[in-house]
């Protein structure tokens, strides 16, 4: 897991729009994860990572950002913002449904 030099998260954003990855993963008010524009629901084994991005704020840890990208079992590739450090933008449920997602990260999204 790099800064992946110095490329801001709206420039990564970018670059996995490029490649395709337009989807983007939420929890929603019920503390479902789901597909966005969908009622596509996902658990933990449903999803792997297979790369992740952080971002660190100049001046503001409140700045700090981790972007994941995911692939679901049928293959869709998607993408979770979430920010990082002392808090996250959903909560304890998002935090640990993060950590039970298998991690496989994959050289084809490192961005130089």
């Amino acid at each position: 897991m790099a800064n992946h030099n110095l490329k801001t998260l709206s420039q990564v954003l970018d670059i996995l729009r490029e490649r395709g990855i337009t989807r983007e993963i939420r929890m929603n008010e019920e503390k479902q994860i789901v597909l966005e524009g969908t009622n596509t629901t996902y658990k933990p084994d449903d999803l792997c990572i297979i790369k992740t991005y952080r971002f660190e704020g100049d001046s503001d840890p409140e700045d700090n950002a981790v972007l994941y990208v995911l692939q679901d079992k049928d293959g869709l590739q998607s993408i979770i913002i979430d920010s990082y450090g002392a808090e996250t933008n959903y909560g304890g449920e998002f935090d640990d449904f993060i950590r039970q997602i298998p991690v496989e990260e994959r050289d084809d999204f490192n961005i130089d």
